[in-house]
């Protein structure tokens, strides 16, 4: 598919000649929702945002309001493999408001991942920022007044401040907050909500390939239009598979990379759920091997040069970035966030602590950085806040 909203658009009245009326209704009403999202807007973000009609109505829901083809329905469901959330279980509006993005475009940030870490080591030496590491918040103390004064980490250390905010799982805020501080209802909300999908991926370069034609693109194999089997545990049939092609420079050399992904579940991996890196059962590692083979025949299957000159470097699975990323299950997206669930999110019952990130307004990056703005709203206030934003919008 094409980058650019209406160029979507062309691309699939073009494939489903029939269904013009229902892709127009569809793209009218994403942008309608996030015409209405003023969080999405920076010029607005320093605005309430409030509920409309689409946040009451799952993504399943209104497709089938629009259409009964099945192959059309899939391809518009296909960015819920981007979020983890299921068309049956997720609202049109969060549906709308990640998926605009990715409608109009795909970027990739140059240098990846470690340009994050630089422009923040910089920015924090600037703002005198102390990061420590190995370490993790294992208890609040010196309760007073509903706040916390005191935060005991694992190491021993005592950290004193005025304001606390999580970013990590909901789950884990709730193993760290004083459960005498908590009502049994938090404690249930919290403890019900179910992780997102994670990933088996497949890491790799081609040799011999032609870096001015080789990328980037993104493919997505789709087995199955029935977007809700794809991300449901119980589904045994053949996964997704997200195939991303870039060119890649290092040391003075250039690569044509892919990066593979397929949805997979915590729940598959509990025969294996108390080993550790490095430490595994051989059963394990024969299923690793298997997947991987899986997935490669799947990627040389695009292309027949594949075959020869597509060399792994390296895979992992759900258990890989659980215990990589510190992520309970090993999830890709947090929660998942389904229609009508009130998320743990924002200023909490202890009046100094606060938690964002992306299982809190919206999964993903977009989701994490929202989340992050609306809090520093809350704790610099709403002129200072805004202030801060106009002065560094482009336009």
């Amino acid at each position: 598919m094409p980058p650019g909203m209406e160029n979507f658009r062309l691309a699939l009245c073009k494939y489903f000649p029939d269904e013009t009326k229902a892709i127009d209704e569809y793209l009218r009403r994403i942008k309608k929702v996030c015409d209405a999202t003023v969080t999405l807007d920076l010029h607005k973000i320093a605005l309430s945002a409030q509920p409309i009609e689409e946040d009451f109505v799952t993504l399943e829901e209104v497709l089938d309001t629009l259409t009964t083809n099945s192959n059309i329905k899939g391809v518009l469901a296909a960015v819920c493999l981007c979020y983890g959330t299921s068309p049956k279980e997720v609202s049109f509006a969060n549906h709308a408001r990640v998926s605009a993005g990715l409608y109009n475009s795909v970027a990739r940030i140059e240098n990846g991942g470690e340009a994050l870490i630089r422009a923040f080591r910089e920015a924090f030496i600037k703002s005198k920022v102390e990061i420590i590491c190995n370490a993790t918040i294992i208890k609040c103390d010196d309760i007073k007044n509903d706040r916390v004064g005191k935060f005991i980490l694992d190491n021993g250390d005592i950290i004193l401040a005025d304001d606390c905010t999580f970013t990590i799982h909901p789950q884990e805020v709730l193993k760290i907050l004083p459960r005498e501080h908590l009502k049994k209802a938090f404690v249930e909300r919290v403890s019900s909500f179910e992780t997102s999908n994670g990933f088996f991926s497949v890491f790799g370069v081609v040799e011999h390939a032609d870096s001015k034609t080789f990328g980037p693109g993104m493919t997505s194999l789709l087995p199955t239009s029935d977007i809700n089997a794809l991300l449901d545990p119980k589904y045994h049939g053949r996964g997704a598979l997200v195939v991303v092609r870039s060119v890649e420079k290092s040391g003075g050399k250039t690569y044509c990379v892919i990066n593979a992904f397929e949805p997979d579940f915590f729940a598959r991996m509990k025969q294996w759920a108390d080993s550790t890196v490095g430490n595994r059962p051989i059963a394990y590692y024969e299923y690793k091997e298997r997947k991987i083979k899986e997935i490669r025949k799947r990627i040389c299957g695009l292309n027949a040069d594949y075959q020869k000159n597509f060399k792994i470097l390296g895979a992992a699975s759900v258990l890989t970035f659980r215990d990589y990323l510190f992520s309970p299950e090993g999830n890709a997206y947090g929660i998942k966030q389904k229609i009508g669930q009130f998320n743990l999110f924002g200023k909490q019952s202890l009046l100094n602590i606060y938690v964002a990130g992306q299982s809190g307004v919206l999964p993903g990056l977009v989701g994490a950085m929202l989340s992050s703005f609306i809090i520093a709203r809350s704790l610099l206030g709403k002129e200072e806040f805004t202030g801060f934003i106009e002065k560094r919008l482009c336009n």
